[in-house]
């Protein structure tokens, strides 16, 4: 009896045991460390994962983990995202670079004159938050994760999924969610230092790996049997490898870290740790190598991986296509947060109008040129899309309180020679949308440029502007030869010319088909240019004074131009119009009559093979009428300088050794970035200067002007430096022109 008993007892067994192993189904955490550029490591981990047939139900993630995790658990697989971060551009993800073809005119302008801009509200100097405000990083997220942008708690994921911020002013961990999931993904990676912290419900977020880099706790609490963790942070370096102030506060910082990880990893089932010593925080160019070390460090755990696959259910996850769609088609903006600024001023930053067609690179474009006005602190949006697949795009704005801020640059060039740039600059002064900006200039020359504008985007803005530049220059006697007198006959081959120019101007503007500046307004101009060089005036002072007379003239002009870069364009085209109607005088022109000069400029930049472009120009510009008046020439010779008036730069010929009332030119210029930032360059160019060019049909009989130009430039962050040699065939003689920091 006891035998058929034992008997029965068994048989059951194998019964409960068999109906319990057909039932089991682990679920599966997996922890996401934070690490920089080493998270990367995760996607090749995660391939491997993927390989064993492990289903992952719950993701946690700190700072890189998080970005990771997150696209992971919207439904991209390992190898998509290996895919999707081999062609990232980290370098322009990171530094939120914005290319220069997608500002505003306005924004362009600002640009290219300022080495360094500091916070100066209340006169006193401060420095921002972080290098980048991780708008890109924001961009690509919000991007990626457009099929799921209406989910709004993060556990309705197709894989369930939180991440780790800090709250700085508290100093304690944050478990972001719920809410909109590129928003929580850049505070959990708002590095210190080089991305701004970001806000969301009133806390002030940076990168969670400060209090939690690895939350196993936090995934285990989720219901998880198993916790997988892939763990990419810093290990303790050895004297030899802390070379620098930075390596040993790095060091410092990482003791809690690692202290914490001790017994952290004794919770881990499976401790995946790629070797990654090799790598830094930073170490983006060498992504493959960081993913392929993630895949083989899981690959050591294989069987372990597929023992646990083998206790789970197979779901089968909705495969995500990769975004095909290039554009979309907008047909409401809705706005949120603006207190000081306007619709119509977001709207024109942006450069949207809807309803229309707009590329996603563009769309982009816009959001980080309205970052770049440095008006919002945060620029968060979402898109909608509804059946007809028409998108309603939200932004929620949060406004800068700072308005004030000081500006440095510096240059140096032929014509100005020396100069240090101090600005002021302050925005919101009398109005919203207001900008009031003024340069003050010291060096060889003193000069100024104020400017006041009330940008109204796509609606006409106003502007005033008022600026004085000088300069001297050693000319020939020849070319102030339409100003002396006819008996004057000075025994000098070179006299001493000090150029003054005071101008104001109020005008509007307004964007025209999206790319076009088109405007016009009123001008008030004081020339003054004299020698001392010979002569007596008439308050018996050793100089002659060639001009000093105020005109007064309305104008307008047409602008366009989406050269990627204004010193170097490898692309884009350029086009420049103006034209000036000059009314009346008042000073030494007794003789004034009316006249009018137009003058035009198109560029193209094109590059060809590898790290070669060509720009090919050609300008010109004529004077009708007003005989008498001569100060409005135009003047050519030498390089580097910023253009005023009707100076023109030419290879070949000294600043101001040419002049005309009608002028030509073409240029062609190859260059070959040898080294990132370092251009060799070649150049010529052909003109046609003179009186009356095109009545006479001179212009068109030879090219009375030619020069080359061999030249070296480097692209610094305070402007380019370039050095050239120019030749012209025609005096048998060569000009160096050197050249450093942004024109002004």
């Amino acid at each position: 009896m006891k035998k058929y008993l034992f008997l029965l007892l068994f048989c059951s067994s194998l019964v409960a045991f068999s109906q319990t192993k057909d039932t089991t189904d682990l679920k599966v955490g997996l922890v996401l460390s934070g690490g920089g550029a080493k998270g990367l490591a995760h996607i090749g981990a995660l391939k491997a994962i993927e390989d064993a047939g492990v289903r992952i139900d719950y993701i946690g993630g700190t700072s890189m983990g998080a970005i990771i995790g997150a696209l992971y658990a919207s439904g991209y697989s390992a190898k998509q995202l290996d895919s999707i971060f081999n062609i990232v551009d980290f370098n322009t993800l990171i530094q939120d670079n914005i290319p220069r073809s997608a500002k505003t005119f306005y924004e362009k302008e600002e640009s290219e004159k300022y080495a360094l801009t500091l916070p100066f509200d209340k006169f006193q100097v401060s420095f921002p938050s972080g290098l980048s405000k991780g708008q890109n990083v924001y961009n690509l997220l919000s991007k990626l994760t457009g099929h799921v942008n209406t989910v709004q708690d993060f556990g309705k994921l197709p894989i369930p999924f939180f991440c780790v911020a800090t709250d700085v002013e508290r100093g304690k961990q944050v478990i972001l969610d719920k809410g909109y999931l590129p928003r929580a993904v850049s505070a959990s990676g708002a590095l210190p230092t080089l991305f701004s912290p970001v806000v969301i419900d009133d806390r002030v977020l940076i990168d969670g790996g400060v209090v939690n880099n690895y939350p196993i706790d936090e995934t285990k609490a989720k219901g998880m049997d198993i916790i997988i963790g892939v763990d990419v942070q810093d290990s303790l370096k050895s004297r030899s490898k802390l070379k620098s102030a930075f390596d040993v506060l790095v060091q410092i910082n990482n003791y809690r870290t690692i202290r914490d990880m001790e017994v952290k990893r004794s919770k881990t089932d499976i401790y995946i740790q790629p070797k990654i010593d090799d790598f830094t925080v930073v170490s983006f160019s060498e992504g493959h190598k960081i993913i392929t070390s993630g895949e083989v460090a899981a690959e050591l755990q294989k069987s372990k991986l597929e023992a646990i696959a083998a206790q789970q259910k197979k779901i089968d996850r909705p495969t995500i296509d990769l975004i095909q769609e290039t554009s979309a088609y907008i047909t409401e903006v809705q706005i949120e947060g603006l207190e000081k600024y306007t619709r119509s001023y977001v709207l024109g930053k942006l450069k949207l109008k809807v309803p229309s067609v707009v590329s996603f690179d563009a769309f982009n474009e816009g959001v980080n040129n309205l970052s770049a006005t440095g008006n919002f602190q945060d620029i968060n949006y979402r898109s909608i899309r509804n059946e007809e697949g028409e998108y309603t795009v939200i932004f929620s704005l949060r406004e800068n309180p700072s308005n004030m801020l000081l500006r440095l640059g510096v240059h140096y060039d032929d014509l100005y020679r020396t100069a240090g740039l101090i600005n002021i600059t302050r925005k919101r002064t009398l109005t919203n949308n207001d900008i009031a900006s003024l340069d003050f200039i010291i060096g060889d020359n003193l000069r100024y440029n104020f400017n006041y504008y009330i940008d109204k985007g796509f609606y006409w803005s106003i502007g005033f502007n008022s600026a004085y530049n000088s300069f001297d220059k050693n000319v020939q006697v020849g070319f102030v030869s339409p100003e002396l007198p006819s008996e004057d006959n000075p025994q000098i081959n070179k006299l001493n010319l000090q150029y003054q120019d005071f101008t104001n101007q109020l005008y509007v503007e307004t964007l025209f088909r999206r790319s076009f500046l088109l405007g016009g307004g009123l001008e008030h101009k004081y020339l003054r240019y004299l020698s001392e060089t010979i002569g007596i005036d008439e308050d018996n002072n050793p100089r002659t004074v060639f001009e000093s007379t105020n005109y007064y003239s309305t104008y307008g002009f047409l602008k366009y131009d989406t050269y990627d870069n204004s010193f170097f364009p490898k692309d884009g085209l350029y086009f420049n119009g103006d034209f000036h109607l000059y009314l009346f005088a008042s000073g030494r022109n007794n003789d004034f009559k009316q006249f009018s000069i137009a003058k035009a400029k198109l560029g193209y930049a094109r590059s060809f093979l590898t790290n070669f472009s060509a720009l090919l120009t050609t300008e010109g510009g004529f004077k009708l009428g007003g005989d008498e008046t001569r100060s409005f020439d135009f003047f050519a010779g030498g390089y580097g300088f910023k253009e005023i008036n009707n100076i023109i730069p030419l290879y070949g010929y000294e600043s101001l050794s040419l002049r005309g009332n009608t002028y030509l030119k073409t240029s062609i210029t190859f260059d070959y970035e040898f080294l990132k930032n370092n251009h060799f360059n070649l150049a010529a160019n052909i003109s046609n200067i003179g009186d009356d060019l095109f009545s006479d049909g001179k212009w068109i009989d030879r090219i009375n002007y030619t020069g080359f130009a061999a030249g070296y430039g480097m692209e610094t962050f305070f402007g380019p430096i370039e050095v050239k040699y120019s030749f012209s065939p025609e005096r048998e003689a060569g000009e160096w022109h050197v050249t450093a920091g942004f024109r002004f």
